[in-house]
Order: C-alpha cells, then structure tokens, then sequence
C-alpha cells in the first residue's frame, strides 16, 4: 500500500495538475498554429514562390515503378524537405508566440519596485561619528 499513496499524495500536488493542464492547452494550441500555417502562412509562401505548394515539395530518389497495366509495383523513394519546412514554421510560430506571451505575462507579473532596505544602525553611527568630527 505505501506505493499507492505515495502516487495519491504525487498526482495530489498542485504542480502535477498544474503541468496537465498545461500539456492539454499545449496541444490545443499547437493545433490553432498548425491551423494558422497550413492556412494562412504556406499558402502565402506558396504565392510567393510561384504558386508551389512549399509542403508537398521533395527529392525523389527512386521514381515509382509501374506494370503494364499501370499498376504501382515499387512505391516512390523521396526526401519530403516540404513537410520538414512546414513543421519547421509551425514550430517557430509557436515558440514566437509563446515567447511573446511570457514577455506580455512577466511584464504585468513585475513586482513593484522594494524600498531599498534600511541602513543598519552601525552604519548609521559610523556617519554621524563622521560628520561630528567633520565639524
């Protein structure tokens, strides 16, 4: 039984819910910027680079091998650098986005500037002795 409420007392702790709820909205918002680039940025780059489809872009090594009755035998061999692009600016929308947010977050969560912290009273003898005998 000491197994069973070790991991009660572990899943109980607000960091591990905490880090649940983060993984969840993660993921649904990995999922609003893969919808933000497949529809808006690829197809913007798409335009720019002459109408491509920059995702479906690759290096074929082996073409595929068809029959006489042009039915495949041997698949296509290729090196899909498209798919590798896009997941590439899908990964650095979202760390942009994120980055932008903690730095809006931190802004708002700064705390308000401390009074600077009292002068000890030894220091504080030590210059009064020192503008007595300046007099």
């Amino acid at each position: 039984m000491g197994m069973i409420s070790e991991f009660k007392e572990f899943i109980a702790r607000g960091n591990v819910v905490d880090l649940a709820v983060g993984v969840v909205i993660g993921a649904a918002f990995g999922k609003i910027v893969t919808a933000l680039v497949d529809g808006i940025v690829m197809p913007f780059v798409g335009y720019l680079s002459g109408g491509v489809n920059l995702s479906d872009a690759k290096y074929v090594l082996t073409a595929a091998q068809m029959d006489a009755a042009g039915k495949e035998v041997a698949a296509e061999v290729a090196i899909k650098y498209g798919a590798f692009l896009q997941t590439a600016v899908d990964f650095l929308l979202i760390a942009l986005v994120i980055f932008l947010f903690l730095k809006a977050y931190n802004k708002v969560r700064k705390p308000a500037d401390a009074a600077p912290p009292a002068t000890p009273e030894d220091i504080v003898l030590l210059r009064e002795i020192r503008d007595s005998l300046r007099k």
